[in-house]
């Protein structure tokens, strides 16, 4: 998303940018949206709000509307991202996205947990995230089938 221009209605009224089709596109393809979010000044970081928004302006066949979604958080400090979590989860509610409410995964203290490449270090983390993923592909089928 780091290529997606800051929402401005004038941008949109003169046609929409690639980055922005593009997401749209592989938003709308997707069976369910998986965020990974980082937390900001106790918000949403700006760039993925943006993306937000910017997607919340198609209004013939919202990509985010009856998605599948869910959420996890990853942060410096001790709390893992749940301020952030807490406003997006409100976001996605205005955008009609249908988010996993749990597990719900806040990861505190990231450095300690995996290593520079990414990849999880921590045996619980992975637990965490494993109950997540597990949760999020019933959840995608069962929305499908809501969806249907």
């Amino acid at each position: 998303i780091a290529d997606i221009p800051l929402y401005n209605q004038d941008i949109q009224d003169a046609g929409w940018p690639g980055p922005v089709e593009r997401l749209r596109n592989e938003v709308a393809r997707a069976d369910g949206v998986l965020l990974a979010a980082p937390e900001y000044n106790f918000g949403v970081a700006g760039p993925l709000k943006n993306a937000i928004d910017w997607l919340s302006r198609f209004k013939d066949n919202p990509p985010l509307k009856w998605k599948a979604t869910a959420i996890f958080s990853v942060t410096l400090g001790h709390l893992g991202g749940v301020r952030s979590q807490h406003d997006l989860r409100r976001i996605l509610c205005a955008v009609e996205a249908l988010v996993l409410q749990k597990p719900e995964i806040f990861i505190g203290n990231g450095p300690t947990k995996f290593d520079a490449e990414g990849r999880c270090t921590d045996e619980t983390t992975k637990k965490f995230l494993t109950a997540q993923m597990l949760a999020f592909e019933d959840w995608i089928a069962r929305v499908k089938r809501f969806a249907a």
